[in-house]
């Protein structure tokens, strides 16, 4: 099994409000997930309208389809055009020995 995490700082155009921020985040997070087998929070930034940061998990039995499924992952936020991604870190999860 291998397992990544990503967090992925946004930033979000045009929303006035938290209200539009949450609604803004909740489209994002099902648009992944109707596109990809993860899941998907707001894990910081909860109480700023423009920024955001999202976690995105990802699980596949083969480490060359978790690389791809990253790839496609931070492609599908790059391409959302609601939010500019500002940065994105990985975090695989290692077996311990």
């Amino acid at each position: 099994m291998h397992a990544a995490a990503l967090r992925v700082d946004l930033r979000l155009r045009d929303v006035h409000s938290l209200k539009s921020k949450r609604r803004r985040i909740a489209r994002l997070g099902t648009g992944l997930r109707r596109a990809f087998p993860v899941a998907f929070a707001e894990i910081d930034y909860q109480d700023l309208w423009q920024r955001s940061a999202v976690g995105v998990g990802i699980v596949s039995p083969h480490a060359s389809q978790l690389e791809m499924a990253i790839r496609s992952v931070q492609t599908f936020l790059d391409r959302w055009e609601e939010v500019e991604v500002l940065s994105t870190a990985v975090s695989y999860l290692e077996r311990p020995d």
